[in-house]
């Protein structure tokens, strides 16, 4: 007879597949246990599938020398926590252990509902032990009883744990639908964030989250205050897709808005209750895409520009050159904007249940609506505050409801070693900004990632995400021949986001498959350059230029630097000898860009010349044309990489995201005064951008993202 208390300090690190631990163990005991030395516990773990475990404990005495051995195997024959077999053999100063005459053992958990289970566990000894468990989430109790050799009734062992998430009924089967998810999005909506300093929020992590509270039985609805939100149209279409799908459940949104333009309001309309302030304001005036022109500018400070253009379609040169919009650049941004008022009409007409003509006159005959007018024409339902959207949760749902943050969510809470193994990995690659070798989409850097996930056997599948006006021809190429290369060993899909042409459409075309928003920006397949000189600039700033050479054309680039922008300023246009030169360099790669996509697509050269001349579309009517293969967001690439890869539907993957995001924004330091803080001047980079960049032909779109402009 006696008392033990065996008290244990312990911690542990690794993942689902490797995983290693050690502890400390001192104990308190009298009358027979009187002697029990304190130990260390040495451990670690391999679980490489979903149906085995293998493990191995060593347990060191501080006193007397006594050290064990334990080696265990754990077999789960679906795969899942339903049933677990497992056994374990024990070994003492190298000898089988004697305590108890107990060497062996072998057992199952039996886990009938989500963390109510049932063990039972035979020993060599004929010892016999057998017990439930209750989780409740953060906590759990478990009550065991011991039989003795002899199979008759020895004692009871009770246990109380306090610490990590698990699995639970009264979640999952007692109190359901009961908890609404709060969401206040008053930040910028991205592709990646910072490491530090960041506040923003990713879509990828948005859309992950709406399908944890999806698949929640607890969770009844989401409540979103996109107050403030910072997003882009084409991302606003796949968040509002995503709650969409989470409402196909029968489960409700509720969204929260102060002031809205168009996109705001396209992405509220997807709500079953729309809530605005009743100080708020309401603009739904249309889209418009318009441009600045520095022609008139730069011939004032004495610069020229010669723009070497040689297709109908390809603008992005225009402001240098030209103090209006062409005809092509007309026809195309035109079409885009009927497009987006076409898609963002549809959805909110069913969304509301407003006619076409209703739309219209909102459009056309009002555009600017305060809350109260907002409410009476029914463009929203509800007057209220933020602090409000709780009593109107109450009235769709008929019962009180809690809120909760989407990191309590529980597919969002459960532990790492929730599953045995590792999921099939898919790699989301992000390929954001100008095309440039170290700027941007870093071809450089970017295009050995791909090289690296091409080689790597975790990855089944890899989703490029495209956001990029283009640039560099050779950054270009250089990720879209890694992509190419990675297609030989594993699906390569490609994900279009808000602008997805020119260099981007480069990146795009060796994708299996690839996936556009409807109001994706993509295709603009051609070539521009262009040539900057001095007119009299360099005389106003009262600076000379003299020179030597050798070669007939040495001379071609020099001349001043530009103070504050930098880059040189040649002081001479080309010669006629030099311009023909330079039109047959840009016509020729753009015969190599278009049998480039001709090749990537599987499509005869005359089928893509027929919609290349550097002509954008949307993703509908790339679509149509065929330069696209699917409507849809990163979700619908994702899961077209998994059927692609052999993934089941239903399985679960990895989501593995590169290159690994930056430290954080040098700009995050930046003064404000007053409370303003200073951006950087668009049109200035450009500018830099073309000095930079002077005669090269260029695959790109207009740097200053005027497309992102559409308003």
């Amino acid at each position: 007879a006696g008392k033990m208390t065996d008290y244990n300090l312990s911690a542990g690190f690794g993942g689902r597949v490797i995983g290693f631990g050690f502890g400390y163990n001192w104990v308190t005991a009298t009358g027979d246990f009187k002697g029990i030395s304190n130990h260390w516990t040495l451990g670690g773990l391999i679980r490489p599938f979903r149906n085995v475990s293998v493990g191995m404990t060593g347990r060191f005495a501080t006193g007397g020398g006594s050290r064990e051995g334990v080696f265990d195997v754990g077999l789960r024959p679906f795969g899942n926590e339903w049933l677990t077999l497992f056994g374990d053999y024990a070994v003492q100063n190298k000898k089988p252990l004697r305590y108890d005459k107990t060497g062996w053992s072998a057992g199952a958990v039996a886990e009938v509902l989500p963390g109510v289970r049932f063990t039972a566990r035979y020993f060599d000894s004929k010892v016999v032990t057998a017990g439930v468990q209750f989780s409740f989430g953060n906590a759990g109790v478990s009550v065991q009883g011991v039989t003795d050799r002899d199979r008759k009734y020895s004692h009871n062992t009770y246990a109380v744990r306090l610490g990590a998430y698990d699995r639970n009924i009264f979640r999952s089967h007692v109190f359901r639908k009961k908890q609404y998810v709060r969401y206040t999005l008053n930040t910028e909506i991205k592709h990646r964030r910072f490491m530090l300093f960041d506040k923003s929020v990713t879509l990828i992590n948005l859309i992950r989250e709406i399908d944890h509270a999806k698949n929640d039985p607890m969770v009844s609805g989401i409540a979103m205050n996109i107050s403030g939100i910072e997003i882009n149209r084409e991302m606003a279409w796949e968040l509002r897709e995503k709650l969409l799908d989470f409402k196909s459940t029968g489960k409700h949104v509720i969204v929260y808005i102060d002031i809205a333009g168009m996109t705001e309001y396209h992405l509220a309309s997807v709500a079953d209750k729309i809530v605005m302030d009743p100080m708020g304001m309401m603009m739904v005036q249309g889209y418009v895409a318009g441009r600045t022109f520095m022609k008139g500018m730069l011939e004032k400070i004495g610069v020229g520009y010669d723009e070497w253009r040689f297709f109908k379609y390809k603008s992005a040169a225009e402001v240098l050159s030209r103090d209006s919009m062409s005809e092509g650049d007309r026809e195309q941004r035109k079409a885009i904007l009927d497009d987006q008022y076409t898609l963002v009409k549809s959805d909110v007409c069913k969304s509301r249940s407003v006619s076409e003509e209703k739309f219209d006159q909102w459009v056309n005959n009002r555009a600017a609506f305060l809350a109260k007018d907002a409410k009476e024409e029914g463009l929203v339902d509800v007057l209220g505050r933020w602090d409000e959207v709780e009593k109107i949760a109450v009235e769709l749902e008929g019962k009180k409801q809690s809120f909760i943050q989407a990191k309590m969510i529980t597919e969002s809470r459960l532990p790492v070693d929730n599953q045995w193994g590792e999921d099939p990995g898919i790699a989301v690659v992000y390929a954001l900004g100008a095309c440039a070798m170290d700027e941007g989409i870093k071809g450089r850097t970017l295009s050995k990632v791909i090289e690296q996930i091409a080689k790597n056997r975790r990855i089944k599948a890899v989703v490029i995400r495209v956001d990029s006006p283009g640039g560099d021809a050779l950054a270009s190429d250089l990720v879209a021949e890694a992509m190419r290369t990675c297609r030989k060993s594993k699906p390569v899909i490609v994900s279009q986001g808000q602008v997805a042409g020119s260099g981007g459409y480069w990146l795009s075309m060796y994708g299996d498959t690839i996936v556009a928003a409807p109001n994706t920006v993509t295709g603009s397949i051609g070539v521009i350059g262009g040539w900057m000189y001095n007119t009299g600039l360099k005389e106003k700033l009262g600076l000379s230029t003299d020179h030597v050479k050798t070669g007939k054309h040495a001379d071609l680039g020099f001349g001043m630097t530009l103070p504050l922008i930098g880059g040189g300023l040649p002081d001479r246009n080309l010669t006629e000898d030099e311009r023909i030169r330079m039109e047959y360099l840009i016509k020729s790669l753009y015969r190599d860009f278009v049998q480039k996509v001709a090749d990537g697509r599987k499509k005869s050269f005359e089928s893509i010349e027929a919609v290349a001349q550097g002509r954008v579309f949307s993703g509908t009517d790339g679509l149509a044309n065929g330069l696209v293969d699917a409507l849809g967001g990163l979700d619908k690439a994702i899961d077209i990489a998994k059927e692609r890869a052999g993934i089941p539907k239903d399985r679960k993957v990895r989501i593995m995201q590169y290159p690994q995001p930056d430290l954080f924004d040098p700009n995050v330091f930046t003064p404000k005064l007053f409370g303003i803080k200073f951006r950087t001047d668009n049109k200035l980079n450009e500018l830099k951008f073309r000095l930079d960049n002077n005669g090269r032909p260029l695959p790109m779109m207009p740097l200053d993202s005027e497309w992102d402009q559409i308003k």
